[in-house]
């Protein structure tokens, strides 16, 4: 997929804006009030001035007049920006909230091809650092841009008011000012995107690293880690030196052309002052000082603007990564007439199954299976073969590149994802718990289930008994991933929510992979109760477990070749007995 160019990204940041118009509206008319009043003030002091020297008795009351006006501009001045701070933020972080929630809903919609091909850590970077560099920048471009533009419009206006010969030089220098801005921002961009690129990389390796620390020390990888991510840390400081190096030149560039700016205008107007030049506004040194007064106003929000124009800088190319991945297309739709599986019996058949991850490799051909209603089917053969892959397929977590997979004779393309997948109880070599409490874990398929309900299903995988020995039982808090639970109570609790749901098909891939052999015999016994009637596929290497299944399919390269029960397998004396034999031979 082709990445968002800058331009694009702006008008996307513009398009997200539009569903507050109205406190956009807010923003801009405070900004108005808030220049408004700091462009009334030079006036005024102006005035002052010219009543100090002009040489007759001085008229305090007008003086203090001038000062009680300066005061109520500043402090309505001051009173706009502080609302209008408020409404950017209410802007900002509603925004940012809208993106954040069309980034996660993305995720859940997202094929699992796209989430296998890259690092969780990128992605979970994506959705928190990138989204919260972007918000700083856009607050800071809504808090300054709005009051700079508005305030170089009006400063500019004035001064070709009260004098169109220096307004006109003022005018003049300008471009300088934004030709320097733009020089800089044009080459800080791709930098910023580079260093944003780079600090995913590096959440994605810490991320990897902390979620696998034991395997690490085990290994004893420390250092090597270590020398990998002092690796990635001096390319993230290089990329953001470089990129904070080059956005810092655009300030004091700005600021010696705001300089430039200021001594024209002093110089232009004493000029102005001591000549015989008539001008049809009349000019004191009052209003030369209200002119320097408004040349400072005018100049500072470039060096404001420059700013934002880093931050922005910096903000898009965080939001060209996010919307990178909001518009990674979404797993194909389901149609309007995708039938919802009710009342399944559990009948599964593969039809002349073609699948690969990649076009350059073929993975599985032409498999043809039937598992009647009620069977137990076993699946087996060497890594890589294909077994998971198949049960990707039965979940439609993969869609098939050829051929057809129903339930019951219905091709399962043509019913709702959700209806077949609820109707597959799941149990996976990694187990899957999250932060909330052991109730909650055991319920994820059942919530409206009865605590009746929840403990009997502990008490039929046997985990009912380490559940009341933990401080709140079944109300215990766990953390993410199951906290200080061993593995194999993680996978128990995993087996008892899926004896909740009591589906009426089973998927049991390498499911009791982590429990002793005293608790896999409870276990087995347990499964034997659950899969009683119910469709079931095992996936295993330890081939002790699938002695009693129905029909054991040996894969081999992605294609079935042999299948049969347990005794008629070993009688073939094939690559079942060769497998049978490497784990029980002595």
């Amino acid at each position: 997929m082709a990445k968002p160019s800058q331009k694009a990204i702006l008008k996307r940041i513009l398009k997200q804006l539009k569903h507050y118009k109205f406190l956009v509206f807010l923003t801009i008319f405070f900004a108005l009030i808030s220049v408004a009043g700091n462009l009334l003030i030079p006036i005024y002091f102006g005035n002052t001035v010219d009543l100090l020297i002009e040489g007759k008795a001085v008229d305090f009351n007008k003086i203090f007049e001038y000062f009680v006006l300066i005061g109520v501009f500043i402090a309505t001045s001051c009173l706009a920006q502080w609302l209008m701070s408020i409404i950017n933020n209410l802007i900002t972080y509603r925004v940012v909230k809208d993106i954040r929630e069309e980034a996660f809903a993305k995720i859940q919609k997202l094929p699992l091809k796209f989430i296998d091909a890259h690092s969780y850590g990128d992605i979970v970077g994506r959705n928190i650092a990138d989204v919260d560099q972007f918000a700083d920048g856009l607050l800071m471009g809504f808090t300054q841009l709005f009051t700079g533009v508005l305030t170089i419009i009006g400063t500019l206006g004035i001064m070709f008011y009260k004098n169109w010969i220096i307004a006109l030089i003022v005018f003049v220098i300008t471009p300088l000012s934004l030709f320097v801005a733009k020089f800089f921002a044009s080459r800080t961009y791709s930098l910023f995107k580079k260093t944003s690129e780079i600090r995913g990389e590096q959440t994605a390796f810490i991320d990897e690293m902390i979620g696998n620390l034991k395997v690490v020390q085990a290994f004893g990888r420390e250092d090597e880690n270590l020398e990998k991510f002092d690796e990635i840390n001096g390319r993230l400081t290089k990329a953001s030196l470089k990129s904070i190096f080059y956005s810092s030149l655009i300030n004091p560039a700005t600021r010696f052309v705001n300089a430039v700016v200021y001594a024209a205008v002093a110089l232009s107007g004493a000029l102005l002052l001591i000549s015989d030049v008539s001008l049809p506004v009349a000019f004191s040194v009052g209003g030369l000082t209200s002119l320097l007064f408004y040349a400072n106003q005018y100049t500072k929000p470039f060096n404001e603007i420059s700013g934002v124009i880093t931050e922005l800088q910096n903000a898009v190319a965080c939001a060209g990564r996010i919307y990178e991945l909001i518009d990674e297309p979404p797993q194909p739709p389901e149609s309007e007439n995708a039938v919802v599986l009710e009342n399944v019996k559990g009948e599964v058949e593969f039809q002349n199954v073609y699948f690969s991850y990649t076009a350059d490799k073929k993975l599985i051909e032409n498999l043809n299976i039937k598992a009647k209603a009620g069977q137990r089917v076993a699946i087996v053969g060497p890594t890589g073969c294909g077994k998971t892959t198949l049960i990707n397929l039965l979940m439609r977590f993969y869609e098939p590149t050829d051929g057809a997979i129903s339930v019951d004779g219905q091709n399962i393309s043509e019913a709702t994802r959700k209806s077949v997948r609820s109707n597959y109880g799941m149990v996976l070599q990694d187990t899957w718990l999250k932060s909330g409490t052991i109730r909650n874990n055991i319920t994820i398929g059942k919530p409206e289930a009865t605590d009746e309900e929840v403990i009997a299903a502990a008490k039929a995988t046997g985990s009912h008994k380490f559940i009341m020995q933990l401080p709140d039982g079944y109300e215990t808090e766990i953390t993410e991933d199951g906290g200080n639970l061993s593995q194999g109570q993680k996978q128990l609790l995993c087996i008892t929510r899926v004896m909740l749901s009591l589906p009426p098909m089973l998927i049991l891939d390498e499911a009791t992979s982590s429990i002793d052999t005293r608790t896999e015999q409870k276990i087995q016994e347990a499964f034997a109760k659950l899969m009683n009637g119910r469709t079931s596929f095992i996936v295993a290497h330890r081939l002790s477990t699938i002695k009693e299944a129905d029909v054991i399919l040996v894969m081999k390269d992605g294609n079935i070749i042999e299948q049969g029960t347990h005794e008629s397998l070993l009688k073939q004396n094939g690559f079942y007995t060769t497998l049978y034999n490497s784990q029980f031979a002595v």
